[in-house]
């Protein structure tokens, strides 16, 4: 079983941007604890951008079992995104570090939650680790 973690803009900068709402982890630090956690249970494939044509590539060419997903600001304005998504039978797992529902009201809104299997938001790095244990238990 294969999980492909994506992760969008500015999410490259986490452990230096905005600690008060994202936390000190880094992505790195994420993946490595996911990587831990999965414990060979599966295959982790991570993938960051602040591209969104490059996203898009990403989910339309993964041959992957499951994504995990944190679009970041994209969340909030990408229907290509979207559309990618539905293009391929994938289900997928929408993440946020932050409860976007405790911070500005453009960030209430997703493109992604009602197709996605599932949206975890406002657990921190634990967020990630909440949906690969849905996907460990719902794949395996």
């Amino acid at each position: 079983m294969k999980i492909l973690v994506v992760n969008g803009p500015n999410l490259n900068m986490l452990g230096r941007r905005e600690k008060s709402i994202y936390g000190d982890a880094t992505l790195d630090s994420i993946c490595e604890g996911m990587k831990q956690r999965a414990d060979g249970r599966c295959e982790l494939e991570f993938f960051q951008s602040n591209h969104e044509g490059d996203i898009i590539d990403m989910i339309q060419r993964t041959d992957a079992n499951g994504i995990i997903v944190n679009a970041g600001a994209y969340t909030h304005t990408s229907i290509a995104i979207r559309d990618a998504f539905l293009s391929v039978s994938i289900p997928f797992i929408e993440v946020h570090l932050s409860n976007v529902y405790k911070r500005e009201e453009f960030r209430h809104y997703s493109y992604l939650s009602d197709i996605a299997n599932g949206v975890i938001a406002g657990f921190g790095a634990q967020s990630y680790m909440l949906a690969l244990d849905y996907f460990i238990g719902e794949l395996a």
